[in-house]
């Protein structure tokens, strides 16, 4: 395939995963958090196994097979649920911001337990990250206690958020240790879509619907299958860009996510967002662009610099 051909292949993906957020909350608020959820990882397990297959779990290494999975199954429940409890469309937007601290944490976290060089451009990048973040929150008022005011009206969404950044980071790490090249994410996704479905039977699922057959319209299905596809399409345009196009410019563009979810999401959930949530949207990216670049910069002689883990399972910044 030629190379042009498959970068463009593998920036749709980005495109893709940037529909997600507007998307899963779409099929939250009309199935519920667990159930929504676990909808959408069974329907996307069907479809990876279609692209990418069942991975042979015995040439796994143990150690990766036990705690990839737990923080894979951890990150993705988080993610999700955070996305589910927000309170309106607005919310779920602001909150999926929060979840973009991980491409920076990742390289902290590299830098810090895998031993990646990197150069002093890194810290001031996970410090305008985080700005970032806090400057997304803050609404129309730039204030501590706007902010504060903001986290506290739905302190479980954005506290999964947050948690779901660390373990996606945790998750990048274990896997760039652990993994020896090993792709494991159609069981990984059907184990997420394991663990939504115990947690709808859990809190009484189909007792809480009288006992009833769980009733899925038309729009909740197709909501349903666009979510999948994004996943399970992203995926199979990754891969091909990652085995057959230009990598660098994949992984750059991958940083600009977080504008491209926002934006996105605005539009699908009908959600009017402050300019100065873009402007904090826009701070994220920068922040996570500078520390990739220090890794870039600085990375051994003879040694290709720090990649994030999920482009070895076909996934950017989400």
């Amino acid at each position: 395939m030629p190379r042009n051909k498959a970068t463009l292949i593998g920036l749709c993906a980005i495109l893709l995963w940037g529909a997600m957020v507007g998307l899963v909350r779409g099929v939250t608020v009309s199935l519920g958090p667990e159930l929504g959820a676990a909808a959408i990882y069974s329907a996307g397990a069907v479809l990876l196994y279609f692209v990418a297959g069942w991975p042979s779990l015995r040439d796994f290494p143990r150690r990766y097979l036990y705690l990839g999975s737990a923080l894979f199954v951890a990150y993705e429940t988080c993610l999700a649920l955070s996305l589910g409890y927000a309170h309106s469309g607005q919310q779920a937007i602001e909150v999926s911001m929060v979840n973009y601290l991980w491409p920076s944490l990742t390289v902290a976290f590299a830098i810090i337990f895998n031993k990646q060089r990197a150069g002093r451009l890194v810290w001031p990048g996970l410090v305008l990250a985080l700005l970032g973040v806090a400057w997304a929150q803050g609404g129309e008022t730039l204030s501590p206690a706007g902010l504060m005011a903001r986290v506290s009206d739905n302190p479980l969404s954005y506290g999964l958020a947050l948690l779901g950044a660390v373990l996606w980071a945790a998750y990048c790490t274990v896997t760039t240790r652990l993994a020896a090249g090993r792709n494991g994410i159609t069981f990984f996704f059907a184990l997420t879509a394991l663990a939504f479905w115990l947690q709808y039977a859990l809190q009484g699922g189909w007792a809480a619907q009288g006992g009833e057959a769980v009733q899925i319209d038309a729009a909740a299905l197709i909501q349903v299958l666009l979510a999948a596809g994004a996943m399970g399409g992203g995926y199979a345009a990754w891969n091909v860009g990652i085995l057959h196009g230009n990598v660098t410019l994949m992984a750059a563009a991958s940083y600009f996510t977080p504008l491209l979810s926002a934006a996105l999401a605005a539009v699908m959930l009908n959600a009017p967002l402050s300019f100065t949530f873009w402007q904090g949207a826009a701070m994220v990216c920068a922040g996570s662009l500078l520390c990739w670049y220090a890794t870039r910069r600085h990375a051994a002689p003879g040694r290709a610099p720090y990649r994030r883990a999920p482009s070895r399972h076909g996934r950017p910044a989400k």
